[in-house]
């Protein structure tokens, strides 16, 4: 089944320093975290506060050959999560057919941001998301993984500030 979704902020992981990307349903009842790079939190970061730079960057270059190709993003999927590595799928259509692109996460987010398209979870990546291994993701101990995954979960909206790089 799959959830709906949007960004709720971005952060840093507080052990590694990787960024991270929340997602919440739109009751704000489940949340994903998804460890993303550097360069995917900046594209993302400067969508949601809504920064214009002089030249497009490579997610605004994208969403324009796509509009003036007349293909659209209708939504995009986060749909599995192996090894502690997401991965999701662009969903688009032109004229008379569809298709679907494979794609890391961040980019479809990113993308999505861009394109105001519906951004879906599958339910099994939630599951999946709550007995990864956070060790291997940010070298905590067992206590530090369970007191990180409860900080992540009660994060609102109102917690995260401007992203900084």
């Amino acid at each position: 089944m799959l959830l709906e979704m949007k960004v709720s902020g971005l952060t840093i992981d507080p052990f590694t320093n990787v960024p991270i990307v929340i997602l919440k349903d739109m009751e704000e009842k489940n949340s994903l975290p998804v460890w993303i790079g550097v360069l995917e939190a900046s594209a993302i970061a400067s969508e949601l506060e809504k920064i214009q730079f002089s030249r497009p960057m490579t997610h605004d270059l994208l969403k324009e050959v796509l509009k003036n190709i007349k293909v659209t993003v209708t939504r995009i999927e986060v749909v599995d999560l192996r090894e502690n590595v997401y991965y999701a799928t662009i969903h688009m259509a032109a004229e008379n057919s569809s298709f679907i692109l494979d794609a890391r996460p961040s980019d479809a987010i990113a993308l999505a941001l861009r394109t105001r398209s519906p951004i879906f979870v599958d339910s099994r990546v939630l599951d999946k998301s709550k007995s990864i291994d956070m060790r291997a993701v940010q070298g905590s101990g067992e206590d530090g993984e369970k007191d990180f995954i409860e900080t992540l979960e009660d994060l609102s909206p109102g917690d995260f500030g401007k992203y900084k790089m």
